[in-house]
């Protein structure tokens, strides 16, 4: 479905990946980790369009889309949730799921998905006349994930859904990931809360520097010493 290749991406005269190469199948969940600064977040960026490479190749579903505009890539069939969401805040819940349907694919089955996210997630039907900003934190990062199903994607980028989140509102969430997952759509999260994630991925990533240094089973990542001790604390 998803193939990078040796990708490398700048930021002007600074390096920020290395070679990178990546692969996403078809509903499958895979999680890129690392620490700040490792390039996870400008690797999404770049699949995205928001960045374009300056070398190597990135091909969906047989095409090529490196060198494509954003909402090119978005019309193929790729969302991108960037880290906070980026609700419009004063516009309903409703509203800003509305906002998600603007392809055209995607606007002649918006209430038909709408209906589905809300039975999927009744806590969004619940709020759907509320502002966006006055949700909690949880329920404007749930907001932000179900806009994007709105546009029917095949693959989903997710950008630290967790971050900012009380600990007890990241498992709820993290199961909201799941149950997405659970309806076959593809997934490429960065995640810092690397416990967590491990369990809802198929497979994973370890990215430090701008370059991916582990590939790997979930199992492989729970089991591996170096892993365990900097990024799962045990």
């Amino acid at each position: 479905m998803l193939e990078i290749e040796k990708v490398s991406g700048f930021y002007g005269e600074f390096q920020a990946l290395f070679d990178v190469s990546l692969r996403v199948s078809e509903g499958e969940t895979v999680i890129t980790v690392g620490p700040n600064g490792a390039g996870k977040s400008t690797l999404l960026k770049t699949i995205s369009g928001l960045l374009h490479p300056r070398s190597g190749s990135i091909t969906f579903m047989g095409n090529r889309i490196d060198r494509r505009p954003a909402h090119e890539i978005v019309e193929l069939g790729i969302t991108h949730v960037p880290e906070g969401g980026r609700l419009f805040p004063q516009l309903s819940v409703y509203e800003n799921l509305k906002v998600g349907s603007y392809l055209k694919r995607a606007r002649g089955e918006a209430a038909a998905t709408l209906k589905e996210i809300y039975r999927l997630f009744p806590i969004l039907d619940e709020r759907k006349r509320q502002l966006a900003d006055t949700l909690s934190g949880g329920e404007r990062q749930m907001l932000a994930i179900a806009r994007c199903l709105m546009s029917r994607p095949k693959l989903i980028l997710l950008d630290e859904p967790s971050s900012g989140l009380a600990p007890r509102v990241v498992s709820r969430v993290l199961d909201f990931v799941h149950q997405i997952k659970s309806q076959g759509y593809a997934i490429l999260m960065v995640e810092q809360n690397v416990r967590k994630a491990l369990k809802l991925s198929d497979r994973a990533y370890l990215m430090e520097s701008g370059r991916v240094h582990k590939e790997g089973t979930k199992q492989s990542f729970l089991d591996d010493p170096y892993i365990k001790k900097a990024y799962i604390g045990l």
